[in-house]
């Protein structure tokens, strides 16, 4: 969800799957004549449909309505304004016309086929390439499920906090290029933007009696998880459900709990996953607090009414169709057809047009997506396990001109 959640371990990526290797010989092709990419940039690359596996199959309609909702948010730019990094996506009157189409929900988008076919009309595709190559990590994240009470009681006595007041988010990329898609959070002390309390501190009760606590859960590691995955539903003990989400973090660096325990040796780097974590916490309640602190971030949440769970760009997430993505590479609300496999086997390959519509703590790198896998067991299970290896391509409006690199 926005600019909160990190991933459980951040490793080195795993080998790309040779479906994709072929599919994508256009593009190794082209390699020999490709320019540098610099650390800060990605190089975009002209394809046809037809080089994208498993284009013909996919069904691109849910991606039709999740794009609705960014087209909204679109329509209130201004036509003149810059689309992403260095205007890599254009200016917002390029997207009129497609998003005209969807607005008036035209019967061509009504089956696949002509979904499809909408996108082939209005769009073209590029291949996405970063300073390692057009490879990258993919993972997964859910709207996350706990149980509380919006007081706090003997059993609810976990907190979960409002945004505090004197939290300051500065946008690093308002001051210059080189920092687009970074922030920086703290305090003003005296004139000066200070760090804000780290997780260590606030749970020692930095922020208790200034009337923040939004709700009250019964288990720190849910609280925590709630945390990484930035958005969730606390089944209230009144039989009612409160949404909450991201309003903001402290500042501090992510940590991945993931990467601790296996420096600490206490879990091998290919059994990591969510619940190989949460077991291991279970099973070490009186080291668990010591080693949740080793991440100094602090997320704080706001309550959501209507639909949800709400992105970095500031609508409804989709199930199987929202990618969280590095801002500093690529902008929010554009299409990404994403052809990713599973080293070791155990999700499905996936094949499937996307929308960028969020960010994430550790979502670092031209080529890094995280899928939103939606809310419940079945989503929290696959989200748990998803690190997959692929690559993807961002399909920008006709006319578009294109720098051959692009970025801050």
């Amino acid at each position: 969800m926005p600019t909160r959640r990190g991933r459980l371990f951040s490793g080195s990526r795993p080998a790309i799957g040779p479906a994709i290797l072929v599919a994508t010989a256009h593009l190794v092709a082209l390699g020999a004549c490709a320019p540098v990419v610099p650390p800060d940039r990605v190089a975009l690359t002209p394809v046809e449909f037809a080089d994208l596996p498993g284009w013909d199959k996919d069904d691109p309609r849910r991606a039709v309505a999740a794009l609705a909702r960014s087209c909204l948010v679109l329509a209130k730019k201004s036509a003149a304004m810059a689309i992403g990094p260095r205007g890599l996506a254009g200016r917002a009157a390029d997207w009129r016309a497609p998003c005209r189409e969807i607005a008036g929900q035209a019967r061509s988008v009504d089956d696949a086929d002509g979904a499809r076919r909408f996108f082939e009309r209005h769009f073209r595709a590029y291949a996405v390439r970063g300073t390692e190559g057009p490879d990258g990590l993919f993972t997964g994240y859910i709207e996350f499920s706990l149980k509380g009470s919006r007081r706090r009681t003997a059993r609810y006595d976990v907190p979960l906090y409002a945004r505090p007041r004197d939290l300051v988010t500065a946008d690093l990329g308002a001051f210059s290029g080189a920092f687009r898609g970074r922030s920086i959070a703290g305090r003003v002390d005296r004139g000066r933007l200070v760090p804000y309390a780290d997780r260590a501190a606030i749970n020692d009760g930095a922020l208790t009696g200034r009337g923040l606590e939004l709700a009250w859960v019964d288990d720190p590691v849910d609280a925590f998880f709630l945390a990484i995955q930035g958005s969730g539903r606390v089944q209230l003990s009144d039989g009612s459900i409160m949404r909450v989400g991201y309003a903001g973090k402290n500042g501090h660096a992510y940590t991945a709990i993931g990467r601790v325990l296996v420096e600490m040796g206490a879990l091998e780097r290919e059994a990591v996953t969510m619940g190989s974590i949460r077991a291991w916490l279970a099973m070490n309640p009186a080291l668990a607090g010591a080693v949740l602190a080793k991440n100094r971030s602090f997320v704080f949440f706001r309550e959501i009414r209507g639909p949800g769970p709400i992105g970095a760009e500031g609508v409804a997430l989709t199930a199987g169709i929202s990618l969280a993505v590095d801002r500093k590479f690529l902008p929010l609300g554009v299409p990404l057809f994403v052809a990713a496999d599973d080293p070791a086997g155990r999700l499905a390959p996936v094949r499937r047009l996307m929308v960028a519509q969020d960010t994430g703590g550790a979502i670092r790198g031209p080529v890094r997506g995280d899928i939103f896998f939606g809310y419940g067991a079945r989503a929290a299970a696959t989200a748990g396990q998803a690190r997959l290896s692929g690559r993807y391509w961002i399909l920008l409006p006709l006319g578009v001109t294109t720098p051959q690199l692009a970025g801050p």
